[in-house]
């Protein structure tokens, strides 16, 4: 197998024909440059990892429904189609509601793709099961943690209607779709690379935009995604549970501790409504 290599921004300038307008940034995962495509506005992404290439290419395969369009594109780079703002200053403006609803019909459309073409599906999705395997590491600890833990393994080994497994996007919140216009609507951008069931893409919308909104709205939201999504309070809330605890147990790992305890605020949300029935 040919080693995974990332490209310079450099290259992929002069590989597309592309003019840089501003300067650009670079995050953990990726090197963005905003660019002139044949006049016009585009984002040119250049991957890092080979993670964030594989996420590259489940916008390709979305093909523009429900995700960013893709202008180019090889393994190592993509350029889209330039949106607009994220859901953020929806919520924080006072629309949350808005912006949720927003969010699961995001997710529908991604799903709905899903089961069109799952067959076609790009090879090497990872499954939930390797997804939380830090998690699952943790199951021998005590308290919040470990209950998380056997919960996530309870939820990723049980049967369930092969309609609701589906590539998922993997980080559904509101800075990750964007307005693209009157036309387009709003688009999904920065996929992970999973397969699984579909309620986890709902999961992380509760998380965000901020830990203030995330907590002050958090049964209002739960009973919104439930209704809008089709799903049952109790799965998202079990999902959320298992998906708080994984993203704790990240955060702390990279020693990130108020981010780590915002993570687990929610779960411990999550768990007291379970408890209420």
């Amino acid at each position: 197998m040919t080693e995974w290599r990332a490209a310079s921004v450099a290259d992929k300038l002069a590989q597309w024909r592309l003019t840089p307008v501003g300067p650009g940034f670079s995050t953990v995962s990726s090197h963005l440059q905003p660019v002139l495509r044949d006049g016009e506005p585009a984002m040119l992404k250049v991957a890092r990892l080979e993670e964030e290439a594989n996420g590259c290419r489940l916008l390709v395969w979305w093909d523009g429904h429900g995700a960013a369009r893709v202008l180019e594109h090889d393994d190592r780079a993509v350029v889209l189609a330039m949106g607009g703002d994220s859901l953020v200053p929806m919520s924080v403006s006072g629309d949350d509601d808005r912006a949720v609803r927003v969010l699961c019909d995001v997710a529908a459309e991604l799903h709905a793709v899903s089961r069109r073409r799952f067959a076609e599906r790009p090879e090497g999705l990872i499954p939930l099961e390797e997804w939380f395997r830090s998690l699952f590491a943790r199951s021998e600890t005590e308290g919040f943690y470990a209950r998380a833990a056997s919960l996530a393994r309870r939820l990723v080994d049980a049967p369930f209607d092969p309609a609701d497994l589906v590539v998922l996007h993997g980080d559904l919140h509101h800075d990750n779709v964007l307005d693209f216009g009157p036309d387009l609507g709003w688009l999904a951008i920065d996929p992970k690379f999973l397969v699984g069931h579909r309620v986890f893409d709902y999961t992380n919308i509760l998380c965000n935009p901020n830990p203030s909104i995330a907590e002050s709205r958090f049964d209002r939201r739960v009973e919104l995604i439930s209704e809008r999504a089709g799903i049952t309070e109790r799965a998202l809330l079990e999902w959320t549970v298992a998906w708080t605890a994984l993203s704790a147990s990240w955060f702390a790992a990279d020693g990130a501790v108020e981010d780590e305890h915002n993570a687990l605020r929610i779960g411990v949300l999550a768990e007291r409504r379970l408890s209420r029935g």
